[in-house]
């Protein structure tokens, strides 16, 4: 295929960064691709493979060390100003203003990129209508949702009729409810004004959308083709396991991610687990490991052949490594840590800010040893709810009480009883892995011996190197010490703050396999999360919305509320928070 006929043309294209050893490590190894104009194009890999760079250099930001790239016919390397003319790129972090309103946040963009006034009227109207911030133009940016932030500046991208968009994981850190918003305004564009679309995505639901995929792990092409193409190559390799009665699914799902000799990919959903087994796998073994669960065939889907493709290029042959089981410490005023009593109480609990409430009325418990899920849309009150339950922020009136202990009289001596993992990481990116973690355990209050013996503990536990410095880690790694310094005085509980934001399948597996061991060591666990897929791992969730819970229960008692049991859980979602919305205007429209 020729460059006319393609938005992009990578030939043997390499670019290189140093490496931490004072090496190279090849960021884009040799790749070979065309991107075809007029299609919706994804690009899916691991943290570390490759896709945000190959990004940069499409919006000719970086320039490649081998080979050739060619975006819109146009030699990046030769004429970059040339393709950003005609390109809009909104990487990860886009830099809104917030002390700039939504309309003035527009303007800015509209004078950087030269907008002729007379274009302004028409497009900033279209840009407004379609993300539905119209009503909120005068709304400094700074007090926007997340998913609303997401939207002003997918619009700000859009400020001009581009040739190629490129979207570098738009929808990382929004809820189900935004990134379907968002992906509506992307297939609009595309139907539209027939815009030509490369996308960076963690969710393989998003790529199932696009007309080609393109599969990426350390620097490499793996794969290439329409997701229907693709997920064939996991044809006759896909099951769900229903476990015996009173089994939770995660369970089952650890026992058999533990086996990669037999088990390419298990995850729980529907209180099932979806497994993909290897093609050689031993039917013996296999039973053994399925016990008694009942196993049923089902449909490929393109995450099956995501998870099989990664699998084969990394060669994992070893079972990942356990967790070490951490003992919590026992309640106050028990024998052993049994009690009856709950871990967490929440009665009433009430926080405004000025005149507005964050949080209403809310009351729930938590027991020893359960993964509770706090859920809802940016902006809902679960971030407030997190951070009075962590200690950091006053209740404004209501009962909380953690690891028996009141946080209204006793805060500090509660805080010594849990573990907090932020959604971004508070590292020092100039130290060691080993400088963090006895720094942070210092913090704690170990000192001497036990610090030494917890700091070795964690490093094993983990599998970390101590001498690499914490700021040059692949995300996934950052991720691992930082639960690391959150667990190093074995906390009755740990708070975990959306931690796979912005993290791969691959160490979303790795991730939940370690929070099943910490619970099956009697930790209790609190986490935020918009990978509606990991509430499945939960014993309970919450889902909140302005300010109110609207639904509690196990993951299948919400299914249930939402409609249907068998939905699938970002419907379930969306569905309660549109109900819940659908009775709140309607008591609104009744006052």
């Amino acid at each position: 295929m020729n460059g006319a006929a393609a938005t992009v043309v990578l030939e043997e294209t390499r670019k290189t960064f140093a490496g931490p050893d004072g090496g190279t490590v090849a960021a884009v190894d040799g790749i070979t691709m065309t991107i075809r104009a007029g299609e919706l194009t994804a690009l899916v890999g691991p943290d570390g493979a490759g896709k945000t760079t190959l990004m940069r250099m499409f919006a000719g930001l970086l320039r490649p060390d081998a080979g050739s790239l060619h975006v819109l016919g146009t030699d990046v390397a030769a004429a970059p100003q040339r393709v950003q003319d005609r390109i809009s790129y909104m990487p990860q972090r886009f830099g809104l203003y917030e002390d700039l309103s939504v309309q003035e946040n527009l303007d800015l963009y509209a004078d950087l990129h030269g907008v002729p006034q007379d274009q302004r009227r028409e497009r900033f109207a279209r840009m407004l209508e379609m993300t539905d911030l119209a009503r909120f133009t005068g709304r400094p940016a700074g007090k926007l949702s997340g998913g609303m932030k997401q939207k002003l500046g997918l619009a700000c991208t859009l400020v001009r009729s581009p040739d190629l968009l490129l979207l570098d994981e738009p929808s990382v850190g929004v809820d189900p409810l935004s990134r379907r918003d968002l992906w509506q305004i992307v297939r609009q564009l595309i139907d539209q004004e027939q815009l030509s679309v490369i996308v960076s995505t963690a969710y393989m639901d998003e790529a199932e959308r696009c007309a080609r995929v393109f599969v990426m792990n350390k620097g490499r092409l793996l794969a290439e083709g329409a997701p229907d193409d693709l997920r064939k190559q996991a044809r006759g390799l896909t099951f769900t396991a229903t476990p015996p009665d009173g089994t939770p699914a995660r369970t089952l799902q650890a026992r058999l991610i533990d086996a990669p000799d037999q088990i390419i990919d298990a995850v729980p959903k529907g209180g099932n687990v979806r497994l993909t087994r290897q093609p050689d796998a031993n039917p013996a073994r296999l039973d053994a490991l399925l016990h008694d669960a009942v196993v049923e065939p089902r449909p490929e889907e393109l995450e099956d052949a995501f998870m099989m493709l990664l699998r084969r290029h990394e060669d994992r042959t070893a079972a990942p490594a356990a967790p070490v089981a951490v003992r919590a410490r026992p309640a106050p005023g028990t024998a052993n840590g049994s009690s009856d009593k709950p871990i967490i109480v929440v009665r009433d609990l009430v926080r405004k800010f000025g005149d507005f409430t964050a949080v209403a009325s809310t009351s729930f418990d938590v027991v020893r040893g359960e993964i509770f899920g706090l859920l809802g849309p940016n902006g809902a009150g679960k971030t407030t709810t997190f951070r009075m339950l962590c200690g950091l922020l006053p209740a404004t009136s209501g009962h909380l009480e953690v690891a028996g202990l009141n946080l209204r009289t006793a805060r500090a001596k509660a805080r010594g009883r849990i573990g907090y993992v932020a959604q971004k990481f508070a590292l020092y990116g100039d130290l060691t892995v080993r400088d963090n973690l006895e720094f942070f355990g210092g913090a704690y209050g170990l000192r001497g011996q036990a610090l030494k013996a917890r700091v070795t503990a964690s490093l094993t536990q983990f599998g970390l190197e101590p001498s690499a410095q914490s700021g040059l880690l692949p995300a996934g790694y950052k991720q691992r010490l930082a639960m690391a310094t959150g667990l190093l005085h074995e906390p009755d509980i740990l708070f975990l703050d959306e931690p796979t934001s912005g993290i791969d399948p691959l160490a979303r597996r790795a991730f939940w396999r370690t929070i099943t061991a910490l619970a099956e060591g009697g930790v209790t666990i609190i986490i935020t999360t918009h990978f509606m897929e990991e509430a499945e791992y939960c014993d309970r969730i919450a889902i909140q919305d302005a300010g109110r819970v609207l639904a509690l229960g196990t993951p299948h008692q919400v299914r249930e509320q939402a409609g249907d049991a068998a939905m699938d859980m970002d419907s379930a979602f969306i569905a309660i928070v549109e109900q819940g919305r659908a009775r709140h205007n309607h008591r609104e429209a009744a006052a």
